[in-house]
């Protein structure tokens, strides 16, 4: 097929969102009209798309590197995991169904026609789709029915370049062993490979592409070396997480007070890029909590964070002693703030009475810091906005949650958005909660959110301007894989 190129790796997270987003922007700079595409994805770091759906937030800055907005075609297929053997499956933006590990095996046979209406869809509108495959391409345990890999590029016709991480070692057999697994009638498909995250003296690594080339007749198509600024952009699941995890390692210059925020790492964590424009703020140190770890003492702000699965995440955060420790952060006078289905959990009572989360009707008492109560119920709510605070400022944020919160806290909203009240607060402010997410990617909104911990003095704002250092790291980016891949080469494989 001309005008498309898939993206496939020996492993998950080889680095395969990033390969395709530097591309995405490379071939946009050279003036195509490009847009991406991933069949299948896992991951609870949704974003909310301009059509009212949802995608995986990997897409989501793909399409930004190709200044798209984001559509549900984009990525057809989305998996949420909501426990250890099931997931909720999000067709072309909208949840279908939830099922288990065993059981979508065999459901994903019926995704097909949707994952090739919606990449008909993206071709009809580009010069290049740039596919991104899921997880390894060796699988071949789990070929048959596959939507994600070779059964896409095979159904589809789309050439493939292949993408392994050096830098977790075993590049050269993971690269050849693909080949070797991949049935005679795919190979052909694979029409080259692309060495990710390499390190040091590139001389050392040459006589394995020659082993690579006799081996199985691949060819090079490029080395990208470490790129330093791939932790600017939003991590993709919870498996990427630890590039992130640890403390941002920013300043207080300019008189400012280190503002110490510690987020929690639920199992289910959900859309913790919320979180990033923290992360790079001076004078902020955010890092996360990891389990079987108690909450520093040391804290100004515990953020509980968005999650697939409110119940059990909640039940979850007791077994580690977690509620014990927010406690004690108040007594000290610390703040917390939920956001989404950490919201859920700081009110009193949390309820699931239709099973939306659990496999049977179930309530749990939440944390009581907030005088509301939850109940799962309903269509699950997809929005995105654009709207002024009480105090003038703008945000744009997104809804993506499943049930509905009410009570006396309610009175008290975290803020206004166009003059409507949003979330709870107690009645000391030092516990705040809402449904919005993306509030922190706004710059003036962020600032006077932080004056809380340096006595109303609101910071400026003109180093941050977030979005548009993403926007600068995609350029970035690019300018770094054009230095690094045969860009003619993939081009010509492309069929351009």
């Amino acid at each position: 097929m001309k005008g498309a190129l898939m993206i496939q790796g020996t492993a998950s997270d080889a680095g395969k969102s990033l390969v395709v987003a530097g591309l995405c922007r490379l071939f946009t700079r050279r003036g195509l009209r490009v847009l991406p595409f991933k069949p299948q994805n896992m991951s609870n770091n949704a974003a909310i798309t301009a059509d009212g759906g949802e995608i995986g937030r990997a897409q989501a800055l793909q399409a930004l590197a190709c200044r798209a907005e984001p559509v549900s075609d984009m990525n057809p297929v989305l998996l949420k995991p909501e426990s250890e053997m099931g997931s909720q499956v999000v067709v072309q933006g909208h949840a279908r169904a939830t099922v288990g590990a065993t059981d979508y095996l065999r459901y994903r046979n019926e995704l097909m026609p949707a994952v090739m209406e919606s990449f008909g869809k993206l071709r009809s509108r580009a010069d290049l789709v740039l596919v991104e495959g899921a997880g390894s391409i060796s699988e071949v345990n789990l070929r048959d029915g596959d939507i994600s890999n070779m059964g896409f590029a095979a159904r589809a016709g789309v050439p493939v370049a292949l993408v392994a991480d050096i830098d977790r070692g075993g590049a050269l057999a993971s690269i050849v062993g693909s080949w070797v697994l991949l049935p005679e009638g795919e190979r052909a498909l694979l029409r080259g490979y692309i060495v990710n995250k390499f390190r040091g003296d590139l001389a050392i690594f040459e006589p394995a592409i020659e082993i690579i080339k006799r081996e199985s007749g691949l060819p090079c198509l490029g080395v990208v070396r470490w790129f330093e600024g791939a932790s600017r952009f939003p991590a993709e699941d919870s498996l990427s997480i630890s590039r992130v995890a640890g403390a941002s390692a920013n300043s207080a210059g300019g008189g400012l007070r280190m503002i110490k925020i510690y987020v929690l790492e639920l199992p289910r964590i959900s859309n913790f890029d919320d979180f990033d424009p923290l992360r790079a703020e001076d004078g902020v140190d955010l890092s996360y909590v990891k389990p079987g770890t108690a909450i520093p003492g040391d804290g100004d702000l515990v953020i509980v964070p968005g999650t697939k699965s409110t119940i059990g995440d909640l039940e979850f955060l007791r077994r580690e002693g977690w509620d014990v420790d927010i406690a004690a952060h108040l007594r000290r006078g610390g703040r917390v703030l939920g956001i989404c289905g950490g919201y859920q959990m700081l009110g009193r009572e949390v309820s699931d009475p239709d099973a939306v989360e659990n496999p049977y009707p179930k309530t749990v008492p939440g944390l009581g810091l907030l005088d509301v109560v939850t109940v799962m119920a309903g269509e699950k709510k997809l929005r995105r906005f654009t709207a002024l605070t009480q105090h003038g400022d703008e945000v744009a944020g997104y809804e993506i949650h499943m049930g509905a919160t009410s009570g006396p806290g309610a009175g008290r909203p975290m803020l206004l958005l166009d003059g409507v009240p949003e979330g709870a607060s107690s009645h000391d402010g030092h516990a705040m909660g809402c449904y919005i997410h993306g509030l922190f990617g706004s710059d003036s909104y962020r600032a006077r959110f932080l004056s809380i911990f340096r006595g109303g003095e609101i910071a400026g704002t003109e180093r941050s301007f977030y979005e548009s250092q993403i926007d600068a790291a995609l350029d970035e980016l690019a300018r770094h894989i054009e230095k690094c891949v045969d860009v003619e080469a993939l081009a010509e494989i492309a069929g351009l």
